[in-house]
């Protein structure tokens, strides 16, 4: 039987989660800022726990939220989780690509990503420094460039914000965009699995039996071992 936690959301619960997310208050994530977030965390080079990344997610308020409503979050946000990473993981071995989860504008059906990219730049500032070696290099940066497009399309600041003539093809930017994603994952793959293997070493005492990577983490994460304390992307505990 396949792992509950592996399976990918369908479009009704991933409108229940939108619709969890918007009970815990202003400071809760969407569900597109959320896969954003999620993407730039399993890309990244640092693991950064659950009860980090819960706060973004959930805002300030999510303590007062009623223990059903929590859990059920929580077990949603980790199965999408799973869904991206996996997904990821494949693009180093497979001709494929994560499709991020994108909102429809009401008005103009189209997809605006900026909530994506504001995610994709919130998961980056968790781990700033170790970013930087991306953000300088000249043969890589490109990469971010259509995230960080999107990021300042509407920012306060008019001096950050791009020519409007650079995204009258948005869903060309956004297809690049989507590329990028695979480029920055494989970017950081040496250095995921160097703080994997550190790790899983540390977590060894755990348990005495061989679990499968595709069996839960015995640290209780609920993510698969392979995604948590036995692989090389980000770890949910």
């Amino acid at each position: 039987m396949k792992d509950s936690n592996a399976k990918p959301l369908t479009e009704r619960e991933l409108d229940r989660l939108e619709e969890l997310l918007d009970s815990f208050g202003e400071g809760a994530m969407t569900v597109e800022m959320v896969d954003g977030f999620f993407a730039a965390l399993i890309c990244g080079p640092e693991l950064v726990q659950p009860e980090e990344w819960l706060l973004a997610v959930l805002g300030k308020d999510y303590a007062r939220a009623n223990d059903d409503d929590a859990r059920h979050t929580l077990f949603l946000l980790i199965r999408h989780w799973n869904t991206i990473a996996d997904t990821l993981e494949l693009t180093l071995t497979e001709e494929t690509v994560y499709l991020p989860v994108l909102a429809l504008d009401d008005e103009d059906g189209i997809a605006h990503a900026n909530e994506w990219a504001k995610g994709f730049m919130a998961g980056v500032d968790m781990r700033r420094d170790s970013w930087l070696g991306l953000f300088n290099d000249e043969n890589h940066a490109g990469s971010l460039a259509p995230i960080l497009m999107l990021y300042h399309e509407n920012d306060p600041d008019p001096e950050l914000r791009i020519d409007s003539s650079a995204l009258k093809n948005r869903d060309d930017v956004i297809k690049v965009m989507i590329a990028g994603l695979n480029h920055i994952y494989r970017y950081f793959d040496e250095r995921r699995q160097e703080n994997a293997r550190r790790d899983a070493q540390a977590a060894m005492p755990l348990t005495s039996n061989k679990v499968g990577r595709n069996e839960p983490c015995p640290c209780g994460s609920g993510r698969k071992y392979k995604h948590c304390c036995g692989a090389g992307t980000s770890t949910v505990h």
